[in-house]
């Protein structure tokens, strides 16, 4: 499961490499203070893209230990069940075998 995290996160990289490239390469085109413009909210929005894929792959690992925490209890619990029947088997024996004793 942790491999196609890190495929997403990666993947998801590499398209924000690739379009951080492309928006560079088109404001070779502008002037001088249109260029600053483009420069600035370009870099905001790459920003808020890269914090996007962080929080995307936090969510995805925070889901990840969720369910194993799940899966853990649900363990726990079934244990907790088998040792509850245990011990009532074990009580029915004894009364049984004082039963056959007291005889």
């Amino acid at each position: 499961m942790k491999a196609s995290i890190m495929k997403k996160f990666f993947i998801q990289i590499i398209i924000l490499f690739l379009s951080a490239v492309a928006a560079w390469s088109s404001l070779n085109y502008l002037e001088n203070i249109y260029r600053l413009i483009g420069i600035f909210s370009s870099g905001m929005f790459f920003g808020i893209l890269l914090m996007l894929i962080v929080l995307n792959v936090k969510t995805d690992k925070l889901n990840l230990y969720k369910r194993e925490l799940e899966k853990e209890s649900i363990s726990s619990t079934e244990s907790d069940a088998k040792v509850k029947i245990l011990e009532s088997k074990i009580a029915v024996l004894e009364k049984t075998l004082e039963k056959f004793l007291t005889k």
